[in-house]
């Protein structure tokens, strides 16, 4: 393993603020190769896709090598890569389409773990259709989300399972082999946003057991573009289409208008970035993705378990679960102390953190908002232990 975090810190100029940013849940901060292959992508003369000319053939490349990207980050097949301008209006088209199939009486199942994107496209499908929503509820001594309690949730009414591959706010990755076998036994859609967990945790389609995994590559230092991945190309025919054109196939049924192409030229600078997260790894794209991604996950852990350990150190601090599995987030809360002005405190020492006030979702849930909220933290690939240390030693002498 060789993750040199100093060298990874070099790659962004944003880190030259002067902030500390424990703001990496909302998106990371961009590497510099990303905003270059941005910007080159844009000096360059590109027109759309069907033309016999350079410029639209460059088009054409641009959007074949960011369906290549992206299924080498998930090892799908780039065919049923389905391209967007976020993950949220991806679910939403996803949904929207699948409901049109759908009738009263039929069920979806959704987590409270998951965040908003991937619930309110589901609630808002059952609701036209006259169906029910089902949820999977979470364990709040632990953030975990019990899995057993699906094999009651799915049956023979169930169309789709959406549930998360790592929770963002708190941080829990729960066991998503039980869940996805009660998807299938009942031949429901299994949906896994894979958002937060794709920046730190190696990930495979067939280990995952998803029917589609939901991708954005702003929480991995990439462009504002959000990505669909189906394990099965071929279900793509078998959708209703969303696209403006009647002859559209493959991912293009679930695509809208011209893509952005100098951003999705970024989008494929942003996977390559993720494959040199450990500067000694080999092979082919996919192979450094794995290689990169393990290392990233190993120094990851050893930078949350020393976040949780100075954070429960404080008598005035409560980090919220202990789940067994995780990717490097959590959220905490003071004591006698609003969320928001403990994030405004932090941000006065130059911390980036941003406050939830615990009155919906999954820190509703949780009860949070009785508390005045949490904060909440998620590290980011350049985050070091100088830093891990200095937010335990501001909230140490939080007023």
């Amino acid at each position: 393993m060789a993750f040199d975090v100093a060298r990874i810190r070099g790659l962004f100029p944003a880190l030259g603020d002067g902030w500390i940013h424990f703001d990496g849940g909302t998106g990371m901060l961009v590497p510099e190769q990303v905003a270059s292959a941005v910007s080159t992508a844009m000096r360059a003369p590109v027109s759309g896709p069907g033309g016999a000319f350079p410029a639209s053939q460059r088009a054409e490349s641009i959007v074949a090598a960011a369906r290549r990207a992206v299924a080498d980050l998930v090892g799908g097949e780039p065919d049923g890569v389905v391209l967007g301008p976020s993950a949220s209006v991806l679910i939403s088209r996803l949904a929207d389409t699948l409901s049109t199939r759908w009738t009263i009486g039929d069920e979806v199942v959704v987590s409270r773990l998951d965040e908003e994107a991937n619930i309110a496209p589901w609630l808002r499908a059952m609701n036209r259709v006259g169906g029910k929503t089902r949820w999977g509820e979470i364990d709040i001594e632990n953030c975990e989300l019990p899995e057993w309690q699906y094999r009651d949730l799915v049956g023979a009414r169930t169309k789709a399972v959406a549930v998360t591959a790592a929770s963002g706010a708190v941080g829990t990755r729960p066991d998503l082999e039980p869940i996805t076998s009660a998807a299938q036994q009942a031949g429901a859609l299994m949906v896994v946003d894979a958002t937060y967990a794709a920046p730190f945790v190696p990930l495979d389609m067939s280990t995952l057991g998803a029917d589609v995994v939901v991708l954005s590559a702003q929480a991995w230092g990439g462009p504002a573009i959000g990505a669909l991945v189906f394990r099965d190309p071929d279900l793509l025919a078998q959708l209703p289409p969303a696209a403006l054109s009647p002859e559209a196939t493959g991912p293009e049924r679930l695509e809208l208008g011209p893509h952005p192409y100098p951003l999705l030229a970024g989008l494929i600078a942003s996977v390559d970035y993720l494959a040199g997260l450990d500067d000694v790894a080999t092979g082919t794209r996919r192979e450094r993705l794995l290689t990169s991604l393990g290392s990233a996950k190993c120094y990851q852990e050893g930078l949350l378990d020393q976040l949780a350990a100075d954070l429960r150190s404080l008598p005035h601090i409560t980090v919220l679960g202990e789940p067994t599995r995780r990717i490097p987030a959590l959220a905490f809360y003071a004591d006698g102390r609003k969320a928001s002005d403990v994030a405004d405190y932090l941000a006065r020492q130059g911390l980036c953190a941003f406050a939830e006030p615990g009155s919906c979702g999954l820190f509703g849930a949780l009860g949070i908002g009785e508390v005045g909220g949490a904060v909440r933290i998620g590290l980011a690939h350049y985050s070091n232990g100088f830093e891990i240390g200095q937010l335990a030693r501001v909230l140490a002498e939080l007023p």
